[in-house]
Order: C-alpha cells, then structure tokens, then sequence
C-alpha cells in the first residue's frame, strides 16, 4: 500500500510540474487566453536599445489604440515584449517564455543576428511572425516568416539603383566586414552595381572600430561614400572625418543610420546625410506624420526612428489580416493555436493581402517568399 501511495504522489508531482509547461507545436497558454497575445524579442536594454525601445514604444501604441476601438471584435490585444540586448544566446530563453505566456503571433526580434536564431524556434512550433527590422536576407526562410522592412539584398539592390542612376562615376564604400547586415548590403550592392562606376572599397571590424584615419584618407577624395553599416560607427566616422572630407560629399547608408541623429549633432557635420528609407520622420501629412506625431507626444523625438514605424505596421497588419480572416467566416480567438493561426496567416499573406495605408507607405504586400514590397525613397537627415 506505501508503494503504490508513493507511486501515485510521485505522478502527481510529476504532472505539477509540466501543469504550466510548452510542449513542441502548442501555443503555450492559449487555453487560458483572454486577449490575442503578441510576443516579441528586440534589445530593451544595451548599444542597440534605440531599436528595441522603438519597437515596443510604437507596437504598444498601436495595440492601444485598437484596444481602445473595441480590439478584434471586442478583444484586446495583449504584447509582450522580451529583451535580448542584440545578443543571439538570449534568443531560446525569450522565446520559451513567450510561449509559455500564451504567444499566438509573434513581431519575431529586432535585429538580424537574434533574428537568426528565433526563426528556427518558430519554424518548429509553426508560429507566424512578422519582423518589423530583422532586415538579414534569411530571416524569411521558412514560410511562416515575413518582413515590414526591407530585406537586406533589397536594399542593396536598391541602393545600386540609386546610385546607377545619379551620373556618378566614382564612389567610395565603408562597411564592416564582420558583420552580417552590413555584408549582405554590400554584396547585393556590388552585384547590382554598373560595372562602369569606380569603386573605392574600405572596411573596419568591430575590433577596428575607433580609429578610421586611414579609411577617411582613402574615402575622401569620392564625391558619394556607400555606408551600409549602422549608427554608432557611422558617427564616429563623420565626426572623424568631418574637416577631411569636403563638404560636398554625400553619405549615404541604410536602414542602419536609424538613431544617427540621436547620436551625433548632425549641425556639426559639413557633409550630406542621407539614408534608404521606407519612413519620412519629417513627413508634415499623411499617415507617417499622424504616427511622428503620436509617436512623440507619448514618448519624445529620442526614440523616433523607421524600426519604431514599422512595427507600428506590424501590429496594424496582423490585426487587419486576422479581421479579414474572421470576417470570412474563420474562427480566430484567444484559444486559437499558434500553429492554427500561422496557417491562417500564411495563406492571407502570400494571397494578396495589402495594408493599405501605413506609416511606411501605402498598398504595402508581401512576396511569397516573406519580403515586403513597396517603395523606397532617399530621406536626407541633413
């Protein structure tokens, strides 16, 4: 009778402790749901807490503001937000919290690196996520991942255009060579490029990446210097480089330069600025300038930037894709499975769906193979 007592206890206590776990492919605490549960991973804190903040700041407002029409049929939205601090070994532990929280759909991470390692995560469990600036061209890979942003081949490709067609005939290039959002612009970059356009190629690595006196030197006799890289490097070249090279020359990055302005005085630099972008955040009407203005009315100018505006979109178009689905006659709930949900999702995606107006742009669809398409312009910061 005491073995088979302590065999039932030993059951039970068993069954306790995996009572609030996430088996593979389930959606958590989808059961106990009372709101749709949006997760995501961007860094909160950290060098590049810029994006992240902006991320969950413009994601949050835009799921208060749904809530507060009456949410999805008289449903509010619920986002998570977990910090990775950019760092990819974060990604596993934030995404098993997310599920266990009840993640239905997911705004994936912030940045490529983590990106990288999320995407296989939500593969497995079958959950739909839409990045709003997880630009690396294999975030999208499996067929329930999909970007706001521009891939980065995109923008390269993209960028060569620009440049194709601005009568240039020599032009300098400054990336970092160890670093995979900067590599795979440039490469789509080069590949893209008219063969007739003289290139001055410089790079740096993270170990390199203090001093620039000999890139400034080689870089300051181009008219237009490519800069596929991100803010904090850029302002330190510019701040180096700012009596070197002449005030008529053109920098021009990507979607990276989000946050440039935040970082360095650009009164202080003699030279154009100006980066690849799907967002004006000196746009004076429009639906861009409804969100700045939002935007900065709850949360200061500090934080404003594209990564903030795409997520904003983020959440409007998962929202407007899950309408779609219930008003066709799907049933969509807070219990509804990550998995059965992602299914849903994916069809609507790559069946036409369109966000017809965003903060960054307007008619926005997607490819079937998870790349957003629409326009790009040349925004100059200065």
């Amino acid at each position: 009778m005491k073995k088979v007592l302590a065999i039932t206890m030993a059951a039970l206590m068993v069954a306790a402790m995996f009572a609030g776990c996430t088996p593979a492919g389930t959606a958590g605490g989808n059961a106990k749901n009372t709101e749709f549960v949006i997760g995501m991973s961007g860094p909160l804190t950290g060098g590049a807490a810029v994006y992240g903040v902006a991320v969950k700041n413009a994601a949050q407002m835009a799921v208060d503001e749904i809530n507060a029409a009456g949410g999805l049929n008289g449903v509010n939205f619920k986002l998570i937000a977990t910090d990775d601090q950019h760092d990819a070994t974060k990604v596993a532990t934030n995404y098993a919290n997310l599920m266990n929280q009840g993640m239905q759909v997911s705004l994936g991470t912030v940045t490529t690196a983590p990106g990288l390692e999320f995407k296989p995560l939500a593969k497995e469990d079958n959950v739909f996520f839409l990045t709003p600036s997880a630009s690396g061209d294999k975030i999208p890979e499996f067929d329930n991942g999909f970007q706001m942003c521009f891939a980065d081949g995109n923008q390269g490709a993209v960028a060569a255009d620009y440049v194709n067609n601005a009568g240039l005939t020599k032009i300098g290039v400054f990336y970092k060579s160890d670093d995979s959002y900067s590599n795979g612009i440039y490469k789509q970059f080069k590949e893209n490029l008219d063969a007739d356009i003289e290139v001055v190629e410089t790079s740096f690595t993270e170990a390199t990446s203090t001093d620039f006196a000999t890139q400034i030197s080689q870089l300051k006799e181009c008219p237009f210097i490519f800069m596929p890289i991100y803010y904090q490097p850029a302002a330190v070249f510019m701040e180096q480089a700012k009596n070197e090279v002449p005030a008529g020359v053109t920098y021009y990055g990507c979607d990276g330069f989000d946050g440039l302005a935040g970082q360095l005085d650009l009164t202080t630099i003699p030279q154009e600025v100006s980066m690849l972008s799907h967002f004006d955040a000196t746009a004076t009407e429009g639906k861009a300038a409804e969100f700045v203005k939002k935007y900065t009315e709850k949360f200061g100018a500090e934080t404003l930037n594209q990564f903030g505006a795409s997520a904003y979109d983020c959440v409007y178009a998962i929202y407007g894709a899950m309408k779609e689905l219930i008003d066709e006659g799907k049933e969509v709930t807070p219990q509804t499975t990550a998995s059965d949900l992602c299914d849903m999702l994916k069809a609507k995606f790559t069946g036409g769906y369109t966000l017809a107006e965003g903060a960054t742009g307007a008619n926005i669809k997607w490819n079937a193979d998870g790349t957003v398409a629409k326009g790009a312009v040349k925004y100059n910061l200065k």
